[in-house]
């Protein structure tokens, strides 16, 4: 869960806080610039792997945990591991969407390659893998293979622009179901789906609303969000990863004391009740739905999906459309269980995985997410 920036600024900020901006003065303005380095950093790398991977870590992923490791030894190769102090365990307590997110990173990885005239062959989980758990196995291997590459150049050069839209979108704006076909059109390895029919639209709002309601009624679910709430500056600039919140408002919100992580637990505050009503906005300001179901869940499966999911989010930035993942529905927790059997007698009648659900819309600008640096992520196994 993640608060919407315009909409908890307009509903906290107010005169004290514009006071509180003007007395603080460069303080509050200054942005965490390390936290966004690694954007700049991308493409700079004359190594190849080193090149491809600089792309990679931009990659979309729970909760922005970046859980990806690489070891580099073997020339030629990338190993990714994961950071197993960097999983979700009440939201995600299988790692479902974690290993998603791996996915992700492998195919941001590939299409950086495939740029610069290398294909990648990936040779997945090769020691075995639990599917309840994540532990110190590789998640993959992938080979890079010099001139043969197949390049897609309209969704690499979308890699800078994505992003994961975390606000209202524009209730005015409709969007063409032609363009969702065109979306839905660059997955290679799932099946994916979706809808813009006005009907379609308010029932899975209304599912996606519900979903929400129950993960922050769940305290321990709650909890975990508000754990990974990265405050002011410093706390981003300290920890690049989790929930940001960063700018001249938020700043001051945590200078005065009015925005914590005491303060967002608390159901009374103001800060609770105006932060709920701020996500309850993104998710009934759907103007589509789209989502991807695979036939097994298998680590595989997960990975794939990954792969295919990262490329629908670019496609969206091609066409000009934000996109935000509505996952509380397919989280596989007891309180859970209820909307996740919903969803998928819903979005997959035949059975399977749907392995991710989302919103798009047209919506504002958003920046980008804080990233660790690559060289952070280097491991010797």
């Amino acid at each position: 869960m993640t608060l919407t920036r315009r909409k908890t600024l307009a509903l906290l900020g107010g005169g004290t806080i514009l006071a509180a901006t003007a007395a603080a003065g460069v303080s509050v303005t200054r942005m965490p610039e390390t936290a966004f380095a690694p954007w700049a950093a991308a493409g700079t790398y004359s190594e190849p792997r080193m090149r491809a991977l600089s792309y990679a870590i931009l990659a979309p992923n729970p909760h922005n945990r970046q859980p990806w490791l690489v070891d580099l030894r073997k020339d030629g190769e990338v190993t990714l591991y994961v950071d197993t102090d960097r999983l979700l365990p009440h939201t995600d307590p299988f790692s479902r969407q974690i290993v998603i997110g791996l996915g992700c990173f492998l195919e941001v990885l590939a299409l950086a390659a495939a740029q610069d005239g290398y294909g990648v062959e990936f040779d997945l989980f090769p020691d075995g893998s639990d599917i309840n758990a994540l532990d110190s196995r590789p998640v993959a291997v992938a080979r890079l293979i010099p001139d043969a590459a197949t390049p897609e150049p309209a969704l690499f050069d979308q890699v800078m622009a994505r992003r994961s839209l975390k606000e209202p979108f524009d209730t005015t704006r409709t969007v063409d179901p032609a363009t969702l076909a065109g979306v839905l059109a660059a997955a290679r390895r799932t099946s994916v789906a979706g809808s813009v029919d006005p009907g379609d639209v308010a029932e899975l709002r209304e599912i996606s609303h519900a979903a929400l309601r129950i993960e922050l009624d769940t305290p321990r679910t709650y909890q975990e969000s508000v754990d990974l709430f990265r405050i002011g500056s410093r706390e981003v600039a300290a920890n690049p990863d989790g929930i940001d919140f960063t700018g001249p408002m938020f700043e001051a919100m945590a200078l005065t004391g009015m925005f914590t992580r005491e303060g967002a637990l608390d159901r009374s505050s103001m800060a609770y009740s105006e932060g709920e009503k701020a996500v309850f906005a993104n998710t009934d300001t759907a103007m589509g739905h789209l989502w991807q179901v695979t036939r097994g869940n298998t680590r595989a499966d997960q990975i794939e999906a990954g792969r295919d999911w990262v490329r629908l989010n670019l496609a969206t930035a091609a066409a000009g459309l934000g996109m935000q993942p509505l996952s509380q529905g397919l989280q596989e927790y007891p309180e859970m269980s209820g909307i996740y059997d919903q969803l998928h007698k819903r979005l997959a009648p035949d059975g399977g995985t749907v392995q991710m659900f989302a919103r798009i819309g047209y919506g504002p600008e958003v920046g980008q997410s804080p990233r660790w640096p690559l060289e952070s992520k280097f491991v010797h196994a």
